[in-house]
């Protein structure tokens, strides 16, 4: 598929007018050949996470265009999800790969990042720009092009393993609150809770210590774009795979996420900080200050919102807000911190429950899931009101 480049021949003269352009977007010269031979191999990590981070710098050139690249076909050891993050610029990134059995997708532009630590953070300023996380099933090839200025791009590959603790994950379940106690004392329980120790993170990985917002004032949703018909113990390694990319890739101090919750109605700790404090997230970006970030595990483009992980939501809701005293059918006024919606101090109508999409441009949630968002906010505020009369 040719997709308007032409293959290059490539002589002393091409290297010279190749070394002052498209290096550029590269950040350093790349190997110039017919072809990646090599199979690029994904390292094995303890956490149960095969990763490799692959500078496209030192990957073999297909074609050129004036303002970007495309690699060679990228052979490598099984991987099951991937993304490409740089370290300064803009621009976009597409790619097709080659799924176990021989299949290839069609071009894809990757969806860009639009969540994160805060800019002015210590966090933010070390973080690379990137492109979101793509769930593609077992692989073992990819072709990568980008168009624009990206300084140093990489791809990271992952692969999430089981491991025979994953089935063991009821270990880690902290019980709910006494639903007795809470409403005499006119608050709403915290739900079932799996702690990290759950999906088991490797320490090694985060760089920092957890910081902490004055009060929760906002529900953020998200989805995590990945697929929907996983099974009860892929859960923890699909966490522990964003965990990687979050940190390892992109250079965060830990997952970005508050919680997440499951297709089977489990809640998961994700940021470290205490599920009962008000942890300052690296979720939606310029609008961390006052929130918390729930991340629904799944592709709510395509697929519908199970009964047990509304359930969830609702559940994580109602205990954030009510501890902030927050109103979850209101709209609340805050100041953004900058993201590619609102510009750094708008002051800012929002939902008090809304979708990720409502602070950024994207698509996240995902239709399905922003779809039911009236109702998750409907059955939060009756929650909140029937512990609240105790």
């Amino acid at each position: 598929m040719s997709m308007g480049f032409s293959d290059l021949s490539l002589g002393r003269r091409d290297l010279t007018r190749l070394a002052t352009g498209v290096v550029t977007a590269l950040g350093s010269v790349a190997v110039l050949g017919r072809a990646d031979a090599a199979t690029h191999r994904l390292r094995r990590h303890a956490d149960g996470v095969d990763a490799l981070d692959l500078p496209l710098g030192g990957v073999v050139l297909s074609a050129r265009t004036a303002g970007g690249f495309r690699t060679r076909v990228i052979e490598t050891t099984r991987f099951s999800v991937f993304g490409v993050t740089w370290r300064t610029g803009d621009g976009e990134v597409r790619a097709r790969w080659r799924r176990q059995g021989g299949e290839w997708t069609e071009w894809r532009q990757l969806p860009r990042l639009d969540h994160g630590p805060d800019p002015d953070s210590d966090e933010g300023a070390r973080a690379r720009r990137a492109t979101d996380l793509v769930w593609t099933g077992a692989s073992d090839a990819v072709q990568i092009e980008v168009t624009g200025d990206q300084r140093d791009p990489v791809v990271a590959l992952l692969h999430p393993r089981r491991r025979p603790a994953d089935r063991r994950v009821s270990e880690h379940l902290a019980p709910p609150d006494d639903e007795a106690t809470s409403r005499a004392l006119g608050v709403v329980p915290m739900p079932a809770l799996l702690y990290r120790k759950a999906w088991a993170p490797d320490p090694r990985l985060r760089n920092g210590r957890p910081s902490y917002n004055d009060r929760i004032r906002q529900v953020h949703l998200h989805h995590t774009v990945s697929s929907n018909d996983y099974g009860r113990a892929e859960v923890p390694g699909m966490i522990r795979a964003m965990y990687r990319y979050h940190t390892g890739s992109l250079g965060w101090s830990d997952i970005g996420y508050n919680f997440l919750v499951d297709r089977f109605g489990r809640l998961w700790e994700g940021r470290a900080g205490g599920p009962r404090q008000a942890v300052h997230g690296a979720h939606t970006l310029g609008f961390n200050h006052a929130s918390v970030g729930i991340a629904a595990i799944g592709n709510f483009e395509t697929g519908h919102v199970s009964k047990p992980m509304r359930r969830a939501i609702v559940r994580a809701a109602a205990w954030k807000l009510d501890a902030g005293d927050g109103h979850p059918r209101r709209t609340i006024w805050i100041r953004s911190g900058g993201s590619d919606r609102y510009r750094d101090g708008r002051l800012v109508e929002l939902p008090t429950i809304d979708g990720h999409r409502d602070t950024n441009e994207t698509a996240c949630p995902g239709q399905h899931l922003y779809d039911v968002l009236p109702s998750v906010r409907r059955r939060t505020a009756r929650r909140m009101r029937e512990f609240r009369r105790g």
